[in-house]
Order: structure tokens, then sequence, then C-alpha cells
């Protein structure tokens, strides 16, 4: 078989393709083992009709066109090996010649295809990121405690008009004309959570116990998605929270301390922990963002139009052009990431063990709340698991990459992020632990022999 590539543009190839005929001849074998399967020819059983008859009788043209298609789409997958083409989407094949008879000529094709683009990224050695210092305040530490006495405190009727952070029970009618269109009763409010609708929290905002409003809003779903309608909210009762007082009563409480101070003290080192979780991070956010900066990421127009048809198809939106134009940044963003990534975990010869692709395929059956056998055993199904190891690799290839970077706090530290980026070391250790297991598999490991499989090709 003979392969060339034409460049069309950074993201998309025309592959052309020769193949001679003794590589066609297996499929144009299968193809009249099939056939005479199919067909009834006077005086042979099935199955057993001579090639020269079944050229005679159904034409060699049926027999070409069922090899052909039989064989294509393997010949397009090893010409794209051969060329070291990354594909984006599907190919538009256009077959240019076929054997014109039995033991003669060729098949010909082209194959036109989005592919990743080439990157140039730059030296990792250069770029230097800085994140938040970890110093605890007491502030920090007065805000957990106050969070924590929120979770103790009690609602308390109170005289006087609501302010935000009140707790406001409700009763709302929505009316659109003279049709109402949506009505609740006793329904408690929090002033500022703004997760009802537009306007209802400045309406609610120096209300009374019993006093009654009206305010215009566009409505946030339904059927009467988009549409003004005139709101009625008259507040039944105002309520703020009271809270604990912080003494050694409320750590017994709230907590396994005795006193306020030992609370204290857990507090700050819950507030230290999730900072320097917080600095790794930002670390990762900020290396992305620094690499795209740098870069200048061709993204292939097909292959987002799919992702954005698929999703919309999916939501039955496909007419909403508004909602059209928000997808369609996101999948570019999406995909402009995922090609950034891939590049970067090619450059650093990013390896995904098994054991990573395993727990990252239990953490996501956890997400979906499914069973981890069952939730692998579908994605090998569906041809997903060489998906889910690309998903891992990216998310790999910036921890790796923040091993050669220099991270700073903004006092000037320099931040180890090794807790949560791991060495080389460790991932050689894994790598060898790895090819030389042979114990009693881990949980979610009994059903993943796939993902297994998918993790030692990467």
């Amino acid at each position: 078989m003979k392969s060339a590539v034409e460049t069309l543009d950074p993201t998309k190839v025309k592959l052309t393709v020769e193949v001679e005929y003794d590589e066609l001849k297996p499929s144009i074998d299968h193809a009249y083992k099939h056939i005479a399967e199919q067909v009834n020819i006077p005086g042979f059983r099935k199955g057993k009709v001579p090639p020269r008859i079944i050229d005679q009788r159904v034409g060699w043209g049926a027999v070409v066109e069922h090899a052909v298609n039989d064989a294509l789409s393997g010949f397009y997958r090893d010409a794209v090996t051969n060329e070291s083409l990354r594909p984006l989407g599907q190919p538009e094949v256009e077959v240019t010649e076929i054997p014109a008879q039995a033991g003669e000529g060729q098949l010909a094709f082209t194959a036109e295809v989005e592919v990743r683009p080439e990157l140039t990224l730059p030296e990792l050695s250069d770029i230097a990121i800085e994140v938040e210092t970890t110093e605890v305040t007491d502030e920090d530490v007065a805000e957990r405690l106050d969070s924590l006495r929120e979770r103790f405190g009690t609602l308390v009727g109170v005289d006087r008009p609501a302010a935000e952070g009140d707790y406001v029970v409700i009763d709302l009618k929505a009316v659109i004309g003279e049709e109402e269109i949506d009505s609740v009763s006793g329904v408690s409010y929090q002033i500022g959570a703004g997760n009802m609708l537009e306007g209802l929290d400045e309406a609610l905002t120096g209300l009374s116990t019993d006093e009654t409003t009206t305010f215009a809003t566009k409505l946030a779903g339904g059927e009467h998605e988009g549409e003004e309608a005139q709101v009625t909210v008259t507040a039944t009762a105002v309520k703020e929270r009271d809270l604990p007082a912080p003494d050694d009563d409320f750590a017994q409480l709230a907590s396994e301390f005795d006193t306020l101070d030992e609370l204290k003290a857990d507090l700050r080192e819950q507030v230290a922990s999730s900072k320097t979780s917080n600095q790794a991070v930002a670390a990762r956010d900020l290396l992305l963002e620094k690499l795209l900066e740098a870069v200048e990421v061709p993204v292939p127009s097909g292959a987002v139009e799919a992702e954005v048809h698929r999703h919309l198809e999916q939501e039955n939106r496909l007419e909403d052009d508004e909602h059209r134009a928000e997808v369609t940044e996101e999948a570019t963003k999406a995909l402009k990431n995922q090609i950034l990534l891939d590049t970067l975990a090619e450059k650093l010869e990013v390896q995904v063990g098994q054991g990573e692709l395993v727990e990252y395929l239990v953490q996501a059956s956890q997400q979906y709340g499914m069973d981890p056998n069952q939730f692998i055993q579908s994605l090998d199904q569906g041809g997903q698991i060489p998906a889910m190891v690309g998903e891992v690799a990216r998310s790999k290839s910036l921890a790796v990459a923040l091993r050669e970077i220099e991270v700073k706090d903004s006092d000037g530290n320099a931040v180890d992020l090794s807790e949560f980026i791991g060495s080389d070391e460790e991932d050689e250790a894994s790598a060898e632990d790895a090819d030389e297991e042979s114990g009693e598999p881990t949980e979610g490991e009994d059903a993943a022999p796939a993902a297994e499989d998918e993790a030692a090709k990467a």
C-alpha cells in the first residue's frame, strides 16, 4: 500500500492511498464467499458457487464493491498510522479507482480529514507562576468558625423589614396578561441567594411580615421561558439565623474538642490544608493559561460543528441560535484545550499507568452513580476506553509539566507541589510495579481488563 499526504490547511489534510490487487485479494475472496452464501443459482448449493459463476450471474461490479466496502476502513486506518496523522473527526472518502476485473488493477482512494495541528510549545523552564500564599489569618479562622456556627444556628422570627441574608417565607404568584401561570405558597427563601427569579431579592428587601409587592421579571424556565411576567410576592414571615455563641460549649457540640481554642487550632489546620490544595489547582490553571497565551492553537471547524450539533440535538434545541452560539464558544475552548494538552502529553512522553486509569474510571463511575464494573464494561462496549486514557493523559500532562517550572507564592517563596503533582521517580516506580503486579486485583480492577490493556498501550 502506498500513501501520501497533502496539507490543505493547518487542521485538514488530504490522504491519497493506492492499494495493489494482491493486498485487496483477501477482501475479494471474502466477498465471493459471502455472495455465494446469499444467492440461489440452479445446480449449485449455497456457499458452493464458483467465483466465475458469480461473475457471470451477479457481476464483477458487485464483488469488488463488496470487497472495497469491507476493506476501505482498514486501509484508511493503516494509512493514517503510516503517515502519523491524528484525526479529529470522520474522513470524507472518495474512491477514485477500483480493479477493472479479477486479477488486475488496484484500489485507489482519497480521504480528506481534520487532524490535530502541529504546535510548537514554549520551553517549560522559561515559565514562572505565582500563586497565593498559604498563610492563615485570624480572619480566615473566624470565617470558618462562622460557617460552622451557621450549621448549628436556628431561624427566629424578627419584627423588622427584611434585609440581605434574612430568610423570608413567601407566597408568590406569576401572571402574564390575565393568565396565572404559576404560584407557590409557604416557600422559604434567603435574600441574596439569587436562585429563584430575577428581581426577587430587590423586591423582598425592606418588606415586613404580611406586606405585599409586585415586580416584573423574565421567566427563566418552563413553557413560558423568556417571557415577561408580573409577579406578586407576599412575605408571610421574616426570620434571621440565630447563631450559637462561640465558646467551649459550642466546641463540644460541634466537634470532638473540649475547648474553643482546640477547635480554632483544628480549623486553622483545615484552612491551611485547603489553601495548599488551592495552590495546586491555581498552578495548573495558570500554567494552562500561560501555554494558551504563548501558542496559537488552530481549531478544526468541522470538529466543533459536529460537537455542537450533537450537543444541541441531545437537548432538542437545534433551532436555538443564541444557545448555539454559547455552545460553539464552549466547544471551541474545550477542543483548543484538548489539542494543546494532547501536544503537551506527547512532548513530555506522559504514560498512563493501569492503576491511574482504573482509579479515574472508578471515580467517574461514582459521579454517574454506577457500579464501577458496569461502568467500565459499558465504556468498553462503546469503544470509549481510549478516550478515557486520553482524559487521564491530558490531566497528568499538566502535573508533569509543573515539575519543570518555577512556582512561587505571592511572598516570593518557592512552592512545593509534590504532594499533588507527584514526581518522575514515583511514575517510574508505579510503572515498574504495574509490570510486576501479579497479586489479587483491587476494587474496580476485576472488571477492567480492557482498561488495563489500553493503559498499557498508552
